[in-house]
């Protein structure tokens, strides 16, 4: 997929803000911008995110930042995000970072061009993966896949080591995905290191990235020829996965036999032989990068709020009581499990940012001309913290936000940690049971403990993932069956059709 990017490493078709805001000038940018060079003063490599969100905070709800040649127009105020919500102006963006897995994804889910039509067609045969129905065919294999964990902890405690939250939740999602949707089995937790598909993985995100913040590509010549034995690696892998398929016949109905065998039900298309590969790269990718780091992070502030672990416990006892093995329609009854979820994916939502571009030329929010093809990144964990929605205490780690009494107080469009529109995560009420699912299983066996001299770090490579996070486990002593003896809260039997991940019809 050479021919996707020009010399300068740039995608082609790549717009640069000035060619695409008429009034450019009239959005801040941060002071001491210096020639050629553009935003560099204070700027790191290896936090771009970060960078973003301390610009965000001194420049307000719309900004820009330079990086060589390249003009960035930055979004995150909660009235102008919801503006860009709005589909009948504004649609997908293939932003930069993510244009620069093309190579390896092409044309899949994520990664594909509004115009590219294997887009819809993929969406329309693989949604029906994702149902109720087919939701539930999964959730025997995330409880295999969860009691593969387990057992790894339970060595752990055994031997008084700590674990290793983000390492392990990376194998723990990659085993779901992997079995729920290819019937493959990694076997992650019998090796001492991370698979090689996990270090292929890594070595794509991390080189998509860092191809944002040079100036020419030549610069990058030893990484771009390991990136494309990185790309080589995760194709092979996935020809294997596919050609195992082909001859041993169809699995049980899985995300890849959709793949093989489903004919769009209008026009009777099937996906070519390459866009298969690179659909399942895209969930074998996407769908467990995202939810190990929400895992991750959500197991980091248990730990560090030991009353929001006790109420999510005493939930998990009084809602699951002694039953061995919780069934399906169990998970969705964890209310507040669900809650710390959410404001883990508030505060660090593992996808930071999406890109939106002007179907035609708008103004956005009734101050900003743009035209046609203009762009701009809404930067959701600023959006997450907009103190005019989530109040002055918006750094503040409170599940209590997502009660619903104070969702439907909400402003729409102000939660989008998957996205928003027509092109957000297919995949999402997938990642979203088997976080749950997860984290009650993990609660009602164990107590976390953090190490106190630990202070947040969060890397990334796209996505985001806690640094460096090591908890202590305890075994936690029999859970009470009588329900009776476990506090509750009215509040948390609420409406089912509040179960929608963003909360709100409008989002």
């Amino acid at each position: 997929m050479a021919e996707t990017t020009t010399g300068t490493g740039l995608p082609k078709g790549f717009r640069s803000a000035e060619q695409g805001w008429p009034e450019l000038s009239r959005i801040p940018h941060p002071p001491h911008r210096l020639p050629l060079l553009g935003d560099v003063i204070g700027a790191s490599r290896r936090t771009p995110l970060q960078d973003s969100l301390r610009y965000a905070r001194q420049l307000g709800p719309i900004f820009r930042r330079r990086a060589f040649n390249r003009e960035f127009v930055f979004v995150w105020g909660a009235g102008l995000a919801a503006d860009m919500a709005d589909e009948s102006r504004f649609a997908k963006h293939v932003g930069l970072g993510v244009a620069n897995l093309r190579p390896v994804a092409g044309d899949g889910l994520f990664t594909a061009y509004n115009h590219e039509p294997n887009w819809q067609l993929a969406h329309d045969v693989l949604a029906p993966g994702f149902s109720r129905e087919a939701m539930a065919a999964y959730h025997p294999m995330m409880l295999g896949v969860a009691d593969r964990l387990m057992a790894h902890w339970d060595r752990a405690l055994a031997a008084g080591r700590s674990v290793d939250v983000p390492g392990d939740m990376t194998k723990l999602t990659l085993e779901t995905i992997a079995r729920t949707g290819f019937g493959h089995d990694f076997g992650s937790f019998e090796r001492a290191r991370p698979h090689p598909f996990v270090t292929a993985m890594v070595g794509t995100l991390t080189y998509a990235q860092r191809l944002n913040s040079v100036p020419v590509q030549a610069l990058l010549r030893r990484a771009a020829r390991r990136n494309q034995d990185d790309i080589a690696y995760l194709n092979r892998t996935v020809d294997n996965l596919v050609r195992a398929r082909t001859t041993d016949g169809p699995g049980d109905g899985d995300l890849l036999d959709r793949m093989l065998e489903t004919t769009h039900p209008e026009t009777g298309e099937r996906l070519s032989a390459q866009n298969v590969r690179r659909q399942v790269i895209t969930f074998l990718v996407a769908g467990h990068e995202t939810t190990s780091g929400a895992l991750s992070f959500a197991l980091h502030y248990l730990s560090r709020h030991p009353e929001v672990a006790a109420r999510a416990r005493a939930e998990v006892d009084r809602v699951w009581g002694d039953t061995a093995v919780p069934a399906y329609d169990q998970v969705a009854r964890l209310r507040y499990v669900r809650r710390i979820l959410d404001e883990a994916l508030r505060l660090w939502p593992t996808a930071p940012a999406f890109a939106r571009e002007a179907r035609e030329d708008t103004v956005l929010g009734g101050v900003h001309p743009m035209r046609r093809g203009a762009w701009a990144l809404v930067l959701t964990a600023m959006l997450h913290r907009d103190p005019e929605v989530w109040g002055a205490d918006a750094e503040r780690f409170d599940p209590d936000r997502f009660e619903p009494g104070a969702v439907r107080t909400r402003p729409p469009h102000t939660f989008k940690p998957f996205g928003t529109g027509a092109r957000a995560c297919i995949g999402r009420q997938f990642a979203l049971h088997e976080a749950t699912l997860v984290l009650g299983l993990l609660l009602r066996r164990y107590e976390v403990r953090g190490d106190p001299a630990y202070r947040l770090r969060v890397t990334e490579r796209l996505t985001l993932m806690p640094e460096g996070l090591r908890l202590r486990l305890e075994r936690r002593a029999a859970p009470p069956t009588d329900p009776a003896r476990v506090p509750s809260r009215t509040d948390e039997r609420v409406p089912s059709e509040l179960r929608c991940p963003v909360h709100r019809a409008d989002d």
